[in-house]
């Protein structure tokens, strides 16, 4: 089976709690569309297993693409030759920018890793794509964090921006494909703030499945071969 989740934001006990509800194992695949780090309680250990499974694919969100920003700055050694100008002004401002949006956690624990675990990190978060495709069920899913921003028909995936995939809130009633059998999959805006429920929302062809499991709400997991949605 195929699976998909988005926005875990560092719920790694929600996370290991719905891989045994779903009964995930070697011949299943998941999907996590971006937003595993940040806010919640362990975002590194969760960024840790999903390392260690093979058959985990983890894209980009907009708070992978903040955490790798500060973090490759804070891995580089400070020496006699770069400190005046290793943190200025301009970098505090982006870090503490980073941390209001939820990233003290993360950065607390990502500085309590190995030389080789943080290399290991920053490798995985900057070899994260910023779109995947699948096919499950007899249906094609564009597979994106935050959806198509600026989505204009005959625009290929490969032309969308960073900001566009990741971090806009495009119109989700919005009709982004002819063919009635491809589906656009995002999270980055909970259905809390859509609907005021925390479940899955559906509207044409697109899914949004933030379910605000780091704001009070739940973890949303979808089976993309049949449309079955789990909820921890």
């Amino acid at each position: 089976m195929i699976y998909v989740m988005s926005d875990l934001h560092g719920e790694y006990a929600k996370y290991l709690e719905m891989l045994e509800k779903i009964r995930f194992c070697d011949d299943d695949t998941l999907y996590i569309l971006g937003d595993a780090v940040d806010r919640g309680p362990d975002p590194i250990p969760l960024l840790q297993d999903m390392m260690a499974r093979e058959n985990v694919y983890f894209l980009m969100g907009n708070h992978e693409g903040m955490a790798l920003h500060v973090l490759e700055k804070l891995n580089v050694e400070v020496t006699a030759e770069n400190a005046e100008n290793h943190l200025n002004a301009e970098w505090m401002g982006r870090i503490l920018e980073w941390q209001q949006n939820g990233g003290d956690v993360t950065m607390r624990q990502f500085r309590r890793l190995s030389a080789d675990e943080r290399q290991d990190v920053l490798d995985y978060l900057r070899d994260a794509p910023m779109y995947d495709v699948a096919e499950a069920g007899g249906k094609t899913f564009v597979l994106v964090h935050a959806g198509l921003g600026n989505f204009r028909k005959g625009k290929k995936l490969r032309e969308y921006t960073f900001e566009e995939m990741t971090c806009m809130r495009p119109d989700f009633e919005r009709q982004c494909f002819d063919d009635p059998d491809v589906y656009v999959v995002c999270g980055h805006t909970p259905t809390l703030s859509v609907t005021g429920r925390p479940e899955m929302y559906v509207s044409g062809n697109n899914w949004l499945i933030d379910c605000g499991a780091a704001y009070g709400g739940r973890l949303c997991c979808v089976c993309l071969d049949n449309g079955k949605q789990y909820y921890v």
